[in-house]
């Protein structure tokens, strides 16, 4: 029996002529994609989401055509630093631009913060400096070895999220990411820097950092650099008369190196740098006999010893209050000027008109004391600030007799009423006319 193939189910297929296509669904298009998006619930989310803010924008009044600007005034800011500080902003890690709006900003804008280093911070003038950068809203580190600084300083500021302190050397390399650098951490006195000379490696390291974060940098330099002026006034073009090989040669020579470093940094390396020459500063939370003949004198006095005075007492130096010379290192640090500056009260005074202005605050019949001069002390110390004036709109506003006694007031304290330090014991030292 032969074989016979069979197409199954052949006679289910319809005929071309019995053959009638589904009738046309014309809402299947829309239903479709709707089914989809209730099965899947992240899409009507969207839109829900997208309605609802559609519907808030139009209901808010358009700002498009709102240009009401109102200047800030000088109020705004917590202290008079502060005033150059509005027309700037930083941009990145630490670039530098200038707001231009015709002299207006929106109302109601706040400055933004910064974040600060200031190596040195817990001694005499960082802690102030500290003080009013914190009041300003930025966030500072203090770096300091606690070498000549005080931890009772910065204390006040402990549990503020917007302050650390680190206890570092400087001399040792640092990493951290800020915006500016204010390079204050060195021996300033006789007694300190003779002992232990900080300046070049630690201005080093400190532009190191700025160079690998971008960061803005201040040294503070000093009026030292000058050495014995053959000039007088002292004006920063001056070159100086120093001693290279001289006992205070670590402490002028120092800070020549570090502005120069300071210069090659910001020439070769493209850092943003400033430069300021501090003259004679006093004030509160100076170091009790530290050589310096402020501190010297204002100790002695409250101590019932004589003043004692070095050489004729005929060699003059200018002295500045604490709160003056932070003043102008902010403006500086703010400003569009490298410097070299000279930050100093050019209000000249001998070492004998000195002790007679601390006999009138103190103890008016206080003793003086005449004892030979010592090595390479400079016989006449006097800023020209006419460059700070003109470029930072600064100069000194305390008088010798208004701040003298602020300082004294802090040295009672610490003296007679704080017996952890120094406990009222006389210290030997040398006296320089720093």
């Amino acid at each position: 029996m032969g074989s016979e193939l069979i197409y199954r189910g052949h006679e289910t297929q319809p005929t071309p002529d019995t053959y009638s296509p589904k009738p046309h669904k014309p809402w299947v298009s829309v239903i479709r994609p709707i089914r989809y998006m209730l099965r899947e619930q992240r899409l009507v989310f969207v839109l829900v989401g997208i309605a609802i803010a559609t519907l808030v924008f139009s209901l808010l009044p358009s700002s498009s055509n709102n240009h009401d600007y109102t200047p800030i005034s000088d109020s705004h800011f917590p202290t008079e630093s502060t005033q150059l500080t509005h027309r700037f902003f930083y941009q990145g890690h630490g670039g530098y631009g200038s707001m231009n709006l015709g002299g207006k900003v929106p109302l109601g804008l706040k400055r933004k913060g910064l974040r600060i280093v200031v190596t040195g911070g817990a001694g005499f003038v960082g802690s102030h400096l500290v003080d009013r950068l914190i009041a300003r809203g930025d966030s500072v580190i203090v770096v300091d070895n606690f070498f000549t600084g005080r931890k009772e300083n910065v204390m006040h500021h402990f549990g503020n999220p917007r302050f650390e302190l680190i206890r570092h050397d400087v001399v040792e390399p640092l990493l951290l990411e800020v915006d500016q650098i204010y390079h204050l951490a060195c021996p300033a006195s006789p007694v300190h820097y003779k002992f232990n000379p900080t300046n070049v490696v630690g201005t080093l390291n400190m532009l190191g950092l700025a160079k690998r974060v971008g960061a803005r940098f201040l040294l503070t330099s000093t009026s030292e650099v000058y050495g014995d002026p053959l000039q007088h006034p002292q004006v920063e073009t001056y070159w100086g008369n120093v001693n290279p090989i001289g006992v205070r040669s670590c402490y002028d020579e120092g800070k020549r190196t570090a502005e120069t470093l300071t210069m090659d940094y910001h020439r070769g390396a493209g850092v943003e740098v400033r430069i300021a020459r501090i003259f004679n500063t006093y004030g509160p939370r100076m170091c009790i006999d530290d050589g310096r003949v402020v501190s010297n004198f204002v100790a002695q006095a409250l101590r019932k010893e004589p003043l004692t005075v070095y050489g004729d007492g005929k060699q003059t130096r200018s002295f500045q209050y604490v709160s003056d010379l932070v003043e102008g290192l902010m403006r500086l640090m703010e400003g569009e000027h490298v410097g070299p500056f000279n930050l100093g009260n050019p209000g000249e005074f001998t070492m004998l008109e000195l002790a007679q202005v601390v006999q009138e605050t103190i103890d008016p019949n206080a003793k003086i004391e005449f004892k030979p001069n010592t090595e390479d002390d400079p016989h006449k110390r006097k800023p020209d600030i006419t460059r700070a004036k003109d470029l930072l709109g600064w100069e000194p506003k305390v008088s010798l007799r208004k701040g003298l006694p602020l300082m004294v007031t802090d040295f009672r304290q610490r003296i007679f009423g704080d017996h952890k330090e120094d406990g009222g014991a006389t210290a030997s030292t040398t006296m320089s006319s720093n």
